[in-house]
């Protein structure tokens, strides 16, 4: 789906056997032999699982998340670490986030800080900022 509205989105045409898919897919939904367009598409959430959608969300977060750390934080402890990205990104959430979160792209003066992988977390789409729980449990994979 992300390649269809990749080429979409940039006025190129979608090759022969991905066009059949979408056009199979959308056409099972419209007649009415598919109850959802996630059922239509392929798209199935094991019962009680987490949406497909929202795994996506919280991939790209956790993966911002061990970054920032990588990146910021290798010179404290694993739990000072995980105190110190709980302190920012609860700060982000509260200031700066208010505004960026309206933002298609990365603000550029945020490239090569601590902002930008926080920014990439907020903006995947899955929750922030997260307990300490959680931030352990992400940053110790």
């Amino acid at each position: 789906m992300r390649a269809v509205a990749a080429l979409c989105r940039t006025g190129r045409p979608i090759p022969e056997p991905l066009a059949c898919w979408l056009a199979e897919s959308l056409l099972s939904y419209l007649d009415h032999r598919c109850h959802s367009l996630n059922e239509a598409f392929g798209l199935r959430s094991p019962r009680g699982g987490v949406p497909w959608r929202m795994e996506e969300a919280i991939r790209k977060r956790d993966a911002a998340l061990r970054e920032l750390a990588r990146q910021h934080f290798t010179d404290l402890t694993p739990a000072a670490r995980v105190s110190r990205i709980y302190r920012i990104s609860s700060q982000y959430a509260a200031s700066a986030w208010l505004s960026d979160c309206k933002a298609a792209s990365l603000p550029e003066s945020y490239r090569g800080s601590a902002k930008e992988f926080l920014w990439h977390a907020f903006k995947s789409g899955a929750a922030m900022p997260l307990c300490l729980r959680q931030l352990r449990a992400i940053l110790g994979k």
